[in-house]
């Protein structure tokens, strides 16, 4: 492998150059949390994919300082995967928890519990979930009466130690999916296509914008599908790192996964979103040390689902779940369950509490990455006493610091994909991960050049793997996700450009809500 040595931008020479000011250690890991573990991988609506946590302002109030927490859930779900589309598990609990930093030892969680997914239907007598209830036509406000089904649920606050769970909101409706143009069309333009990259709420479309609800105690709520923010190119990865993920042009003198244009194995594809914004002075803070910048004060976050221990299922459609419940996953940290815990303790790390983590340091302390890499590209990078990646990694929370102030989001002045590392701090601190996680961290270029240049980041070697950024524009409030692709339009490579997919939705082709000719016909059928 040819060494590539280099700042990413101007202001990251100054914070590499002062490693006598500043004890840098930073994560290493090769894919976010998709597929993590054998047992979670069958469970696909329990499988958490990311975690977010950062600090920003109330989505309707700018003066209120807050710690968004926002967790997906349902990798890869596909955009037109109708007629029922993705839904939440009723028999799940998902959660989201305030954690000391340090220890890892949850303060306080958030417990989203859904409705049915098959019950609750205003028309049962349909193959459309959406488009055709009581009425038939486009979905113009959430739960209308052309919205057929409509998810609910509720979320209760509970802190250890009290017996006594406080529901905040109760009843709230989740967005619906992204059906099309002619179903769901206030999530897209035109032409079929998925609008987002809002900058204030009232950018927001109209079914995001009822999805977020106010709760009792000065919180606020989501929940619903989204993009699928992650990018990266995983396929290349886990193909014995192939050499795409660092060069796609045949020049490696342009940066090792650093000349773009590759492929990224999310784009296009939902998940399943639940997040909460939590004043400030609503949560303890814990002191605790930043890797990077030393003495902060701040949480820790993590999210977890639970499924209750005994599920019965019986001939037809009865299926009956009760015990105690048993949690199924966990998520903090991007990437290190799926790219540094081995098979044989993967389960185990999913069934497990942040306090119990000391036991997987071994897996950070000598990651096994770092070694495969060696073999493939024939380099020598450290895969020992990885010290630096322990005090990252264990316990295996999001450590924010709730001092900095609302940190930077995509497409605003400074910002930067790569954190710190280019030149993006806030409040002294890293505006992202590893301080936290916002929406278009490229964890996967930190990561890869951490590993590169660790631990004593003498020299820093630029790497990535081709994937620069998401395939959407996130939006820059809450539930600051993109908005969900499209099934009739989504981003999938069709093999078609853009213009030729726009050419296929112009006006002449049929929209369902406009063919009176079906409407008559489906009337007097059910007359």
């Amino acid at each position: 492998m040819k060494t590539l040595t280099k700042s990413l931008m101007g202001a990251s020479a100054l914070f590499f150059a002062a490693g006598s000011l500043i004890n840098i250690t930073t994560p290493i890991a090769e894919a976010s949390s998709h597929n993590d573990a054998p047992l979670i991988k069958q469970d696909p609506q329990a499988n958490l994919t990311d975690v977010y946590a950062f600090v920003g302002t109330k989505y309707d109030d700018p003066s209120v300082q807050v710690l968004n927490v926002i967790a997906n859930v349902r990798p890869f779900s596909e955009p037109g995967d109708g007629p029922h589309y993705e839904r939440f598990a009723h028999d799940a609990v998902y959660s989201l928890h305030i954690t000391n930093p340090t220890t890892g030892e949850i303060v306080r969680s958030y417990d989203f519990r859904f409705s049915p997914e098959d019950a609750g239907y205003k028309n049962p007598n349909t193959i459309l979930s959406y488009g055709l209830g009581t009425e038939v036509g486009p979905i113009l406000q959430i739960d209308d009466a052309r919205q057929n089904y409509t998810q609910r649920y509720s979320v209760a606050r509970q802190i250890p130690g009290n017996d006594t769970a406080v529901v905040t909101v109760n009843n709230q409706v989740v967005a619906p999916p992204n059906v099309g143009k002619n179903t769901t069309p206030l999530y897209n333009d035109d032409a079929g296509r998925a609008v987002s990259g809002a900058t204030s709420y009232g950018e927001l479309d109209a079914y995001t914008r009822d999805a977020i609800a106010d709760t009792i105690d000065g919180c606020a709520v989501f929940a619903g599908p989204r993009d699928d923010g992650f990018y990266a190119d995983v396929p290349g990865i886990f193909d014995l790192l192939n050499i795409r993920i660092l060069d796609n042009n045949g020049d490696l003198g342009d940066g090792l996964g650093q000349d773009g244009d590759g492929v990224d194995g999310f784009k296009g594809f939902n998940v399943l979103t639940y997040g909460i914004q939590i004043p400030l002075d609503q949560l303890p803070e814990f002191e605790y040390n930043d890797p990077f910048f030393g003495p902060q004060m701040g949480v820790g976050v993590f999210a977890s689902v639970g499924r209750s221990s005994i599920t019965i299922r019986e001939a037809g459609d009865d299926i009956n779940s009760y015990g105690n419940l048993v949690q199924v996953n966990r998520l903090g940290n991007p990437l290190f369950n799926e790219a540094l815990v081995p098979f044989a303790d993967k389960d185990r790390y999913n069934a497990l509490q942040p306090t119990d983590d000391s036991q997987f340091s071994t897996y950070a302390s000598n990651p096994e990455l770092a070694l495969l890499i060696n073999t493939v590209f024939g380099t020598s990078f450290q895969t020992e006493d990885r010290a630096d990646l322990v005090a990252v990694f264990i316990p295996d929370v999001l450590r924010v610091s709730t001092q900095t102030g609302p940190v930077r989001l995509p497409g605003e002045e400074g910002y930067s994909r790569f954190g710190f590392v280019g030149g993006d701090t806030t409040g002294g601190v890293s505006s992202g991960w590893p301080n936290g996680r916002r929406f278009g961290d490229d964890v996967i270029d930190i990561a890869l050049t951490a590993i590169a240049s660790g631990p004593s980041y003498d020299t820093i070697t630029v790497v990535g793997d081709n994937s620069p950024g998401n395939d959407i524009a996130y939006n820059n409030v809450f539930p600051y996700a993109a908005t969900p692709h499209s099934g009739t339009f989504n981003r999938k490579d069709s093999g078609l450009t853009d213009f030729e997919l726009a050419d296929i939705n112009r006006d002449g082709t049929i929209n369902f809500y406009d063919v009176s000719a079906f409407l008559s016909a489906y009337q007097s059928s059910n007359n």
